[in-house]
């Protein structure tokens, strides 16, 4: 009879980024196992140091850092205009999103008190600076935001409760180009992303309703989304102009490239430095 990994050392070597060829390895007995067990886990410990100790050596940001100064110098290239927002969001910017009490997002909001939330999405605030720059400057206006979102997401394989988000916008383009432009936008952050292999496909939004998700890594998950106006939820900000904004998960672009099992290894965290596991 065959055997594979224990709970207990499949999760050990989850945290230490095994691969899931070497995840779902089988065995003909206990012994040949928990040899094998031994065997990868002083491997996998003698990378994460060789790891660290590069890191420490050569000076090195760690990638999810690197990854966002990838993106701000690629996309003030493309000449979209960097914004940096508040974290702590009111809630009536989330009514104007149409998250009242009885909308589902709403149970994954952190809440400071009745009327304020640290900032699920990033959208809510980019709406309100956006409504003054299509007044003071010449369309097209394009910019972007990175910065930390929040949600109480389940703690599975692709959710964090703490998240990096890219949203980026180009409002007063030609309606007719707008498909095309979302397609261009895609390329630039998932080139930059050292991810050439991905597609696009049509998706539903609890806000948007019909979006656009961006699919990478193997197997394939959502590593963006994005959507397109003029939407209803523009009345609520005075903005009528043709527009397509896309959002992606910074940690997600980094786990589809690294081809990573374990979403916590790439995020922030007290417990890993760069995707190593700290307690090896």
């Amino acid at each position: 009879m065959k055997v594979a990994w224990t709970d207990v050392q499949t999760r050990r070597l989850r945290e230490l980024n095994a691969d899931e060829l070497q995840q779902s390895s089988i065995f003909i007995s206990s012994l040949e196992r928990d040899n094998a067990f031994q065997r990868l886990n002083r491997l996998l410990v003698k990378k994460g140091r060789d790891h660290l100790k590069a890191l420490k050596d050569n000076n090195y940001r760690p990638e999810l850092c690197r990854l966002e100064s990838w993106l701000v110098e690629k996309l003030t290239e493309n000449g979209f205009v960097q914004v940096v927002t508040p974290i702590i969001l009111a809630r009536g910017l989330l009514i104007k999103m149409g998250i009242n009490a009885d909308h589902p997002l709403s149970l994954q909001i952190f809440w400071i008190g009745n009327n304020k939330c640290l900032r699920p999405m990033l959208a809510p605030n980019l709406y309100f600076v956006l409504k003054d720059l299509l007044r003071l400057w010449e369309w097209p206006v394009r910019i972007f935001e990175i910065g930390p979102c929040f949600r109480k997401e389940s703690q599975g394989t692709l959710h964090l409760n703490e998240f990096t988000m890219l949203n980026l916008a180009e409002m007063g383009l030609p309606e007719e180009k707008r498909h095309e432009r979302m397609e261009q936008l895609a390329a630039i952050v998932m080139e930059v992303s050292g991810l050439n292999e991905y597609r696009l496909i049509p998706a539903l939004s609890e806000i948007y309703g019909s979006t656009t998700d961006i699919m990478a890594g193997h197997p394939e998950f959502e590593v963006g989304s994005g959507a397109m106006g003029p939407h209803p939820i523009d009345d609520a900000w005075g903005i009528n102009a043709p527009w397509i904004g896309i959002g992606f998960g910074l940690e997600r672009l980094l786990m589809a490239k690294e081809k990573r099992g374990n979403f916590k290894s790439v995020g922030r965290s007290l417990t890993y430095l760069d995707g190593v596991r700290l307690n090896i």
